[in-house]
């Protein structure tokens, strides 16, 4: 079976209604999902956006989903506090997502080792049937086995996706075989001192965005 992988839109937040959205095809499922963000500010001044300092903060979803070693896992309870980088993706993608976790993971290893300890790095699978805990476990030991991978019922993905007005869809079946599962590239960091989603980083964000702004999350402080 080929793989197909379709870039939807990735415009600058200042002047669309939509979050960034890819397409990666692989094997298994359908589904959809949409919506649009909050009023954003900020960008480098180059009117590349790709990190952004919201406006408006988003709550951290309230969500409970299965984690890699098959527990449950409360976002909200086991994150208080902490500063968290959520991310919503899937195993078999293959580009954005794996390029993504592992720009984190190589910017992590420049923190400190009690910051590192601080951080929370959430994956959680737009494509539950696939990605199971084992399934997870393997995939994200090869990143960073402290990262933290959840799977669960796909409506509450979803609808927790939409809280960040990030674009979920189950992975769908073209007429060629080919399986396409559409989702929103951003990674949403949570402040350690309000728990809400402060910044924003979108597909385009390299390790150096990373390592430069990781520093300032541990803190709460906005870059």
């Amino acid at each position: 079976m080929r793989k197909k992988t379709l870039h939807l839109s990735a415009a600058a937040l200042l002047t669309t209604a939509l979050l960034a959205l890819t397409g990666c095809g692989s094997g298994s499922d359908d589904g959809a999902g949409s919506t649009s963000p909050k009023v954003v500010e900020a960008g480098d001044g180059t009117g590349q956006h790709a990190v952004t300092a919201l406006d408006s903060p988003y709550p951290k979803p309230d969500l409970t989903l299965t984690d890699a070693h098959g527990k449950k896992f409360d976002l909200r309870a086991e994150t208080k506090g902490r500063p968290t980088l959520i991310y919503f993706g899937y195993t078999h993608c293959p580009d954005v997502c794996p390029l993504t976790m592992s720009n984190i993971a190589v910017a992590k290893k420049h923190l400190p080792k009690a910051d590192q300890n601080k951080l929370r790095v959430i994956f959680v699978t737009t494509d539950p049937e696939r990605d199971t805990p084992s399934e997870l476990r393997g995939w994200l030991k090869a990143q960073d086995p402290d990262f933290i991978g959840l799977t669960g019922d796909f409506s509450a993905v979803q609808r927790a996706a939409r809280q960040l007005a990030i674009s979920v869809e189950a992975p769908k079946k073209e007429k060629d075989g080919t399986i396409v599962s559409t989702h929103g590239t951003q990674v949403i960091a949570f402040s350690p001192k309000t728990d809400d989603g402060y910044l924003l980083f979108d597909e385009d964000a390299t390790v150096n965005d990373y390592v430069k702004d990781l520093p300032k999350i541990i803190k709460g402080e906005k870059p």
